[in-house]
């Protein structure tokens, strides 16, 4: 046994010295290429344009001949060129310049590449980080096999406010959850290590605070606190930091009156000081140049020279540093060194992905054949997008439906669509190749049931024209599927909704239902949380399927005739309606707490609406029931150095096999800076086989205890702490509490 450890421990410190020697080797190789380089080249390493085929963002109004600046050597890097053939051709191009630096191929790759996943909001509802990072693999693995090197991804940014759109590219309102999620998908994109040829670099987007947009509208101010902006915002892009993501992007907003842009305090204090990041930050579109618009710089050159002051490394789609950041050299107003080190953070990535010694390597036609085609992405799709769904009710066991039932109508404005099962942000979607709700609730169903189809009304739903045909259908049938929700345009970059109910008149398609008797099984597809009170108090059963993926379809269709159990839970709270946003279980205590919902007088509370919200923080259902039971703890003191092990036992109490994530949760009581009303501080996702029992484990030691103080020192104060574990935020089924002994 002594032997073999010591063999492993000799093999890791020889990868450990091969890792040393090769970064020693890169660092060599981009110092000699950077004595080789004019300022102008060095300019051109830092100037990101996209391509002509389509744009992610407003254009900036000029003519230019990208072609000719790429053999100049005047372009680092291209986004939104993919192909194996065109990036190769492209890519030609850059080696015709002076000294033959190789372009970097950047693209939005943010839930899939030719095979669509759920978008990120609902994939975290899985609470499954081997999924997540699956699934992020399989997107590497299409992306770089079309010449792709670098994605615009993972966008770690919390969001609490549902108004606001891009809430469906990240993972909710939980930093915790959040954090773990961040690390996963960077591992998920970038495999191992950079130079994979199946990997891409990923992205920890938007640095930072994006998530806070004041009233939830996309590119709006952001103001807060720094305690709140080290406690809730920061987290996830250090865990990405940790995980070795290879690049930043900034973001659009102000935060506390400075560009993010332009500011210093993120980007050099933090990220590559405190943090020690040796990756390369890139604006995100067109970000140098509305520090104009913002009001913080005078003009492009005055942009320019406050972003790389700051810290921006790469400018994409501005032109400022292509125009303006050679004479702002000349002319002493910005330090040379600040280029160069710029420029040695993007060279050196170049170095790491292999470009230098093929810059073809990522551009292979057959691979990118067999990648695309290849049947186990849209399988795990399915799995996936399947492990997604949230059941959010399920009165008198309404679900799983029945594979016997004489008739079936499927109703409503998405039963059968197909590109709004994909979401936003896709790059290559073919709608021909997915089947539609309907299309897999007939493949399902039994060969003697019959399947109905009506939309009622189009997503708009603007009338009730269709209404008639689609009641008489429901009628006649003995079980009645809706599928409503938003369009897959409804959300996501720009996409802040003032209200965000079900759009137009599907609320009221509902309602006929019920008015004939027919109380449908409700499907909801969305990128967001949506408001549905009308329908969350008159279901028997509503499935939340998000935009689920190329495989949506099908998934759907798997939970509701209980080929899959669902196991999801949601990782953002659901409001009742539009007065309680933003709302989160994250709360902090107040002085006047509401301790009874029938008392709500001089309290922090509303008087016209329940203050609770409508489906909680970690809240899911399944098919079966679990039960929690016989807490333990090691010990109820602990020392500053010490450990407690919190121990359970887990029991599925129903009658089919079935996935529960255990949700592990912290109260600080009394500290000198009030903390919220509950933490979430682990999770574990545990299948269990009818009447199987599992014990369950959660570590607490000083770090679990531990938050940003006045001064924003991180550490635990002495005190008790209430230990609490549940289903849901809302859910709590144990609760023990301890103490931390002081120094």
């Amino acid at each position: 046994m002594e032997k073999k450890r010591f063999t492993r421990t000799a093999i890791a410190c020889a990868l450990m010295a091969l890792a040393g020697a090769a970064q020693a080797d890169v660092s060599q190789r981009v110092e000699a290429l950077l004595r080789q380089m004019t300022l102008d080249e060095k300019v051109g390493q830092l100037n990101q344009l996209s391509g002509k085929d389509f744009s992610t963002g407003p254009g900036s109004g000029k003519v230019r001949d990208i072609e000719r600046d790429i053999r100049d050597g005047r372009i680092g890097s291209m986004l939104n060129i993919r192909g194996a053939a065109e990036t190769r051709r492209v890519q030609a191009l850059a080696l015709q310049s002076r000294l033959h630096i190789p372009l970097l191929f950047g693209l939005d790759v943010i839930h899939g590449y030719r095979t669509v996943f759920p978008v990120p909001l609902g994939e975290a509802a899985s609470w499954d980080l081997d999924a997540i990072e699956e699934s992020a693999r399989i997107a590497a693995r299409e992306a770089s096999a079309a010449g792709v090197h670098w994605t615009f991804a993972p966008m770690v940014d919390i969001g609490r406010d549902p108004r606001w759109g891009r809430v469906m590219e990240g993972a909710g309102e939980d930093t915790y959850l959040g954090s773990r999620i961040a690390a996963a998908r960077v591992r998920g994109f970038q495999g191992t290590k950079l130079g994979g040829l199946e990997s891409v670099m990923a992205t920890a987007k938007h640095f930072a605070g994006y998530g806070a947009a004041l009233a939830g509208r996309d590119y709006n101010a952001v103001d807060m606190s720094e305690h709140q902006l080290y406690e809730t915002y920061l987290p996830p892009f250090k865990a990405a930091v940790d995980a070795g993501v290879a690049t930043f992007m900034n973001s659009f907003n102000t935060l506390n009156g400075i560009p993010a842009t332009g500011n210093a305090m993120l980007q050099r204090d933090i990220l590559k000081g405190r943090w020690g990041f040796k990756g390369f930050v890139v604006s995100d579109w067109g970000s140098v140049r509305e520090m104009v618009v913002h009001g913080y710089a005078n003009d492009l050159p005055d942009a320019a020279a406050k972003a790389i002051t700051a810290g921006s490394d790469m400018d994409m789609e501005s032109s400022a540093y292509a125009s303006s950041l050679a004479n702002l050299v000349r002319s002493g107003r910005v330090d040379v060194k600040l280029v160069d080190d710029a420029v040695r953070r993007v060279l050196t990535k170049k170095f790491e992905l292999g470009l230098f010694d093929d810059p073809y390597r990522f551009s292979d036609p057959a691979r990118e054949k067999a990648a695309l085609a290849d049947p186990r992405h849209r399988a795990a799709a399915r799995r996936i997008a399947a492990e997604s769904m949230v059941l959010l009710k399920n009165d008198g066991g309404a679900l799983p439906l029945r594979k016997d039932a004489r008739s079936i109508a499927v109703i409503g404005p998405l039963a059968d669509a197909r590109r709004d099962l994909e979401g936003g942000w896709i790059v290559d979607s073919n709608a021909a190749t997915m089947a539609s709700l309907v299309d897999a609730v007939r493949t399902h169903a039994g060969p003697g049931t019959r399947v109905a189809y009506a939309a009622g009304c189009d997503v708009a739903c603007r009338g009730t024209d269709g209404f008639a045909a689609a009641l008489d259908l429901a009628r006649a049938a003995d079980v009645v599927v809706l599928a409503v929700g938003e369009s897959w345009d409804m959300s996501g970059e720009a996409k802040s909704r003032a209200d965000i109910g079900l759009p137009g008149r599907q609320a009221e398609l509902f309602d006929a239902l019920k008015a004939i008797g027919k109380t449908p099984v409700v499907v909801i597809m969305a990128g967001r949380p949506l408001i549905f009170e009308n329908v969350a108090q008159g279901a028997n059963a509503i499935l939340y399927a998000w935009h689920p993926g190329s495989e949506g379809g099908n998934a759907i269709a798997d939970v509701l005739f209980g080929d899959v159990n669902p196991s999801a839970k949601l990782p953002m709270t659901f409001p009742r309606n539009m007065g309680q946003i933003p709302i989160g279980y994250q709360q902090y205590q107040t002085g006047r707490p509401v301790l009874d919902n029938g008392n709500s007088v001089y309290r922090s509370a509303y008087i016209d609406s329940p203050n609770t919200p409508r489906y909680a923080f970690g809240h899911g259902l399944s098919y079966t029931t679990f039960a929690y039971g016989d807490l333990r703890l090691s010990s109820t003191r602990m020392t500053p150095d010490g450990k407690i092990t919190l121990q359970f036992t887990l029991t599925n109490s129903g009658r089919v096999a079935g996935a529960e994530v255990v949700q592990f949760y912290l109260r600080d009581p009394v500290a000198s800076v009030v903390r919220p009303v509950k933490e979430l501080k682990g999770f574990q996702r545990i299948a269990l086989k009818p009447g199987e029992r599992r014990t369950v484990n959660f570590t607490v030691d000083r770090d679990t205890l531990s938050f940003f103080d006045r001064k924003l020192a991180w550490g635990a104060e002495p005190g008790t702490f209430e230990l609490m574990v549940g289903s849901a935020s809302d859910d709590i089924r144990l609760r023990q509490t301890i103490e931390l002994t002081g120094p």
